[in-house]
């Protein structure tokens, strides 16, 4: 809950990364591992999610418009009629 609200309060990248880094202290002395994951995933893309925070954009809809061609393909696997599988995903994602 503690880093939701890390990401829901409005503040600037340095805030973010002080607010961060003392999440990443508490979660080290609870010693669970799990969250031992997290921190790794975190500090190898640490200026990346940091980014967020200057003007709190995400990659999510390119993920979502991605998900859904994945979807649609396995659908339609073994399609030949090319011209017709790309006007029927443009229809679907237009």
């Amino acid at each position: 809950m503690e880093l939701t609200d890390i990401y829901n309060a409005r503040s600037i990248k340095n805030a973010a990364r002080l607010k961060l880094a003392r999440w990443f202290n508490e979660v080290e002395k609870l010693g669970v591992d799990n969250f031992y994951t997290v921190i790794d995933t975190f500090k190898t893309h640490y200026d990346t999610i940091l980014n967020f925070f200057v003007n709190r954009a995400t990659n999510a809809n390119a993920e979502s418009f991605n998900a859904k061609v994945k979807t649609f393909r396995a659908q339609f696997r073994g399609v030949t009629d090319i011209p017709f599988f790309l006007y029927r995903l443009m229809k679907l994602c237009a």
